[in-house]
């Protein structure tokens, strides 16, 4: 009976300091790593987030920019903060469901130093050319790269980011050979593609598609399943290689252990940030599919992601470095 009231008290102890870091957070400034450079897709997320955090909280949240290989850097980093709920990651596809395959020695574990706090939205890729090319479709890529083998350069920010694995799935999916050139952010990919330095890329739609619309790139086809809402017109990779999905995803991430009622708590403000009617038509105009999920449901998701991105880079032949 005591060994009873012990552990009933002691219940009650934990609810109690559990509701009381709900109460008390944030205790001071809230830090939230972007794992690439200032200005990208994702930079723009942790940016819509922070702002109406800040604005609701009255603290400060900051984002801070630790860009290298391929996002592994910032969530490092994210990985090794303190577990308080004052610091999170904003992970992608590339962080924590790419990085675990095309890395051989990896500084965290993408599955057991975090936790999953809610997913803001996925995001297909724009297939975009250069203009100097006479490349106007999917066929035309293939038809192209096959007269030109090796010829042909695309871009990436960096070596397991989202934009490098469709382009290694094409690949693998045509029998064609393109050569790699890895920047460091999706901007000087859109800056080398518009200077025909590179001759194509895979990048994120946000960025790409106001380029194509502006006639400095060429728009080829989405690497969704679907066209996307924003580019109705634009045909998906898959109608031409059917099977072909390589889309990005980008959502909030916590250090694994960080007290589950912050974890809850910020997870219904990313749902609620998402839903905000300026926010859902900001996404969907720049090609984004707002996707907001529980800690539960992401957690899912991100093993779901890691099965089919590990098959991804086995068909592509990417051995880790």
């Amino acid at each position: 009976m005591r060994k009873l009231i012990l552990l009933t008290a002691l219940a009650c102890m934990g609810a109690s300091l559990a509701a009381r870091a709900e109460e008390n957070w944030p205790k001071s400034d809230v830090w939230v790593i972007v794992p690439f450079a200032a200005g990208g897709t994702t930079d723009m997320f942790a940016r819509i987030f922070t702002n109406d955090m800040q604005a609701k909280y009255g603290k400060p949240f900051v984002v801070e920019n630790k860009s290298g290989a391929g996002g592994t850097v910032g969530a490092a980093a994210a990985a090794a903060a303190e577990n308080d709920g004052q610091t999170f990651l904003v992970g992608t596809a590339s962080t924590h469901a790419i990085a675990p395959f095309v890395y051989a020695s990896l500084r965290y574990d993408a599955e057991k130093d975090f936790q999953p706090v809610g997913l803001f939205a996925k995001v297909p890729n724009l297939l975009a050319v250069s203009n100097k090319l006479p490349i106007k479709t999917v066929q035309d890529l293939i038809d192209y790269a096959k007269a030109h083998p090796g010829e042909l350069n695309f871009g990436s920010s960096g070596i397991g980011s989202a934009p490098h694995l469709p382009a290694e799935l094409f690949q693998a999916m045509t029998g064609t050979k393109l050569n790699h050139v890895p920047y460091k952010a999706s901007n000087e990919v859109m800056a080398a593609l518009i200077a025909g330095e590179i001759d194509l890329a895979f990048d994120n739609i946000t960025s790409a598609l106001p380029q194509a619309q502006s006639g400095t790139i060429r728009a080829v086809a989405v690497t969704s399943p679907e066209r996307s809402a924003a580019a109705p017109d634009l045909p998906s990779v898959a109608e031409t290689l059917p099977g072909f999905d390589a889309q990005s995803w980008h959502g909030l991430f916590a250090p694994a252990g960080t007290p589950k009622a912050i974890v809850d708590k910020v997870s219904a403000d990313v749902k609620r940030i998402v839903a905000k009617p300026e926010v859902d038509k900001r996404l969907k105009e720049i090609g984004a599919v707002p996707s907001p999920m529980t800690p539960e449901e992401f957690t899912a998701f991100g093993a779901d992601e890691r099965v089919r991105y590990k098959e991804i880079v086995s068909k592509a032949g990417i051995v880790p470095q």
